[in-house]
């Protein structure tokens, strides 16, 4: 992908502060594009007519079964046609009149409040960073930060006196969000047993003493699930989903929610009402006269 169109539209990205995480996916997505157009001979101006982006359409989606896969494709594309048009190397946008399929929509998948407990239980005994990674389980659940914005933190970053982090989520933007006393107490004991630091240090540390990076802590998490016994795949965003439908669960309101996960629209955090059973199904046990639950 050196020197390509792609390449530089990566670049740009990047300078956006786009995500590791993110800048990987597109890259990827990126470089199948960079391959259709060698063996099609085409150019990326060729490529964005009409005809050709919907026989590319029918490629990826016949290679790929799962639907959001194929949504998630199309929106590079979208965003990478976008910076053409900008640079003068298309003239028309060519997604305009070209009918996309709707995105399906999966429910969050997140651990039960005694799995979440197992969990951080295990992450605080096991291993050869305990203190660590006591410190990091506690915080991405206590706030729901996403893996990017956990392994981004400095220690500047985090208020223990008035119980906050700020957070660096997606687009630039900065947020406050509350941490739990117990997460309070794990940063501390691991800030105790660190080595000299100051406000710009990373918050967390890999073995080799430089920042832990989102593929670590994909890494660690894999390997804590493993030790507790857990019969799934857990991710850092499960502990994430975890944490938005436990508060729900316990009566958090959607807007305040909302602004804690960092979501610019509301709609993308109503998903967590579909999977808020166990408090729909106690205001049901509570409330309906010919109910006996709760009562």
């Amino acid at each position: 992908m050196e020197n390509t169109l792609s390449a530089r539209f990566v670049l740009h990205l990047q300078s956006k502060n786009f995500s590791p995480h993110t800048l990987r996916a597109y890259g990827a997505d990126l470089a199948e594009v960079d391959a259709y157009l060698a063996a099609q001979k085409l150019a990326p101006e060729q490529f964005f007519l009409h005809k050709n982006l919907r026989a590319y359409l029918a490629l990826i989606t016949e290679k790929n079964s799962k639907k959001n896969t194929v949504l998630r494709k199309i929106s590079v594309l979208r965003s990478f046609a976008k910076y053409l048009l900008k640079q003068g190397i298309i003239q028309i946008n060519p997604f305009k009149l070209l009918p996309l399929p709707k995105r399906e929509r999966l429910l969050p998948k997140f651990l039960t409040e005694a799995e979440t407990g197992r969990l951080l239980d295990t992450a605080a005994n096991q291993g050869k960073m305990p203190a660590r990674d006591k410190a990091l389980f506690e915080l991405i659940y206590s706030s729901g930060l996403r893996r990017s914005e956990v392994t981004g933190l400095s220690i500047s970053d985090i208020d223990l006196n008035l119980g906050v982090v700020r957070v660096m989520g997606k687009g630039s933007k900065e947020r406050l969000v509350p941490i739990t006393d117990a997460a309070i107490d794990a940063v501390k004991g691991y800030l105790a047993a660190r080595p000299a630091y100051d406000g710009k240090s990373p918050l967390f540390l890999n073995r080799l003493g430089g920042r832990l990076t989102g593929d670590g802590l994909a890494y660690l998490i894999k390997n804590i699930t493993i030790k507790a016994n857990l019969a799934r795949r857990v991710t850092p965003h499960s502990l994430r989903h975890s944490f938005a439908t436990h508060m729900l669960n316990n009566g958090c309101d959607l807007r305040s929610l909302q602004e804690m996960l960092g979501h610019k629209s509301l709609a993308a955090t109503q998903v967590y009402t579909h999977v808020s059973l166990e408090r729909l199904k106690k205001v049901y046990g509570d409330s309906h006269p010919r109910s006996t639950e709760g009562k």
